[in-house]
């Protein structure tokens, strides 16, 4: 039922022989050292882009002259010995659902123009212009970032680094592939249902949905307090180090969380000796492909393995799919709404789907549905007292073929129905991140979830962090990257 279309190769042997290997915080110690520079480094993920996007589609706009601009400022910085911090130089790529300045802000669609003006930055992306950091260009995202996948009728599809075949899942698609391949080893994504962990399962990569509210967002997402904001990088380290830079207040988010006390990268290699983690295999009641049965097992195992007290046992919540169909559909309705009523006639056919959907809802709806995410938040609260850490698998399955909403043979088109392990914790609005866990027998990556209560993202990361450090594969390269320029 998921099976690609061919067999896939797994990794290179090797990762690349340039600086796009390096994680931003290895790249921020050569260039304190003065081992190279932010232009090296920014020149080489140029390169990197002019070779291989045209692979994946990751990118809808690249601004080589202003990334090399912000490089050598950069670098002009660390000559003097004044680097603004840990951000500085990186390289870094922001998902086409966030206002950058200069740039225009498509969301994947037809209906907006590009003429802009394009004068202000969401949150996330003024706090990383505050950080020195390069800010290379925009990626890929479906419309408005509706779906678990990634293409729209205007800017395309965007395949998997590991097979281009394959999609990188979705909405922050383009994100995850951007740095699975080197292409700038940071990115931010949006995450409403998912969005952010979807696409690392998909790209062996690691996604962090925060605590709703950590990152600030602005303009307020339609689909509510169901949007997050948050990092998408190779290693826990870089996630925790972006998340240091970008979960800071903005007077333009009304309920944007107070600053952190301290740094996400303290405690970060604490471990998990001693934690109690909750193991569920499926929520009790989702069918997983054996082999990511298998994976995450094992993954667990390894966790166990390092001194946690784990224990099999289900959270006893119910499939709040219903609700969450509701208050993301309202959500949908309301923003292509604004574009008048054409719009529907030049928007992707199942966004046009779920818009009629929302559009027929009423007042009444939303309060139940978010009565059932209320009780959601309630269960998984006491749940929490017992557990420290809930683990799951990403996803029930592997990447799927390019261009369609679910896998060939999948009893439906609905996104929600392939992605039951991510859209619960944006209704409760609970840390979660997926970090990779494997490979299926034909090379398809499969993500470990690690979820916490509200509030604890740095244990969640410490989790994480103890996981990727007993195991290989985020040192894993994509085959693609043997064939530059094909």
């Amino acid at each position: 039922m998921t099976s690609p279309p061919r067999r896939l190769p797994r990794t290179t042997t090797t990762p690349p022989a340039d600086l796009t290997a390096l994680t931003a915080a290895e790249l921020v110690a050569g260039y304190r050292s003065g081992a190279f520079t932010p232009v090296d480094a920014t020149r080489d993920v140029l390169a990197a882009i002019e070779a291989y996007d045209r692979r994946v589609n990751a990118f809808v706009l690249v601004d080589a002259e202003r990334a090399l601009a912000d490089a050598e400022r950069s670098a002009q910085r660390y000559a003097d010995g004044r680097p603004l911090g840990p951000g500085d130089g990186v390289p870094v790529s922001i998902k086409d659902m966030f206002l950058t300045e200069g740039w225009p802000t498509r969301r994947g669609t037809a209906l907006i123009d590009p003429a802009g003006p394009w004068t202000e930055d969401a949150p996330p992306v003024a706090r990383l212009r505050e950080a020195g950091a390069v800010l290379l260009g925009k990626t890929t995202t479906p419309e408005f970032g509706w779906k678990g996948v990634t293409d729209s009728p205007t800017f395309g599809a965007t395949g998997n680094p590991w097979h281009p075949y394959l999609t990188a899942g979705g909405s922050s698609g383009g994100a995850a592939a951007a740095v699975r391949l080197g292409l700038g080893p940071w990115s931010i994504g949006t995450d409403g249902g998912g969005s952010v962990r979807i696409p690392a399962s998909f790209t062996g990569t690691v996604g962090l949905k925060p605590t709703y509210g950590l990152v600030p967002i602005y303009p307020p997402s339609p689909f509510g307090t169901l949007s997050h904001a948050g990092p998408i990088t190779r290693t826990v380290a870089d996630a925790a180090g972006l998340l240091d830079l970008i979960a800071r207040p903005d007077p333009r988010d009304w309920s944007a969380l107070p600053s952190p006390a301290g740094s996400y990268l303290d405690g970060l290699e604490d471990g998990v000796a001693g934690l109690r983690i909750a193991y569920s295999a499926n929520l009790g009641h989702v069918e997983n492909d054996p082999e990511v049965d298998r994976l995450v097992l094992a993954a667990v195992e390894v966790l166990a393995g390092q001194g946690a007290e784990v224990a099999e046992v289900d959270p006893g919540f119910d499939d709040p799919v219903a609700a969450f169909s509701v208050l993301w559909f309202a959500g949908a309705a309301k923003v292509v709404e604004g574009y008048g009523p054409a719009a529907l006639d030049r928007i992707d056919p199942g966004l046009r789907r779920g818009v009629e959907y929302g559009s027929g809802l009423t007042a009444a709806d939303y309060l139940d549905a978010t009565a059932v995410r209320m009780r959601l938040g309630s269960e998984l609260g006491r749940f929490h007292q017992r557990y420290d850490l809930l683990v799951t698998p990403t996803l029930p399955i592997p990447a799927f073929e390019l261009g369609r909403d679910a896998p060939e043979g999948w009893p439906s088109d609905a996104w929600t129905s392939w992605t039951p392990y991510t859209y619960p914790f944006n209704l409760t609005q609970q840390p979660a991140l997926s970090v990779p866990c494997g490979f299926t027998a034909d090379g398809r990556p499969v993500g470990l979830q690690i979820v916490g209560p509200r509030h604890a993202d740095a244990l969640v990361l410490r989790a994480g962090r103890a996981y990727e450090r007993a195991t290989d594969w985020a040192d894993q390269w994509p085959v693609v990257l043997e064939s530059k320029g094909s």
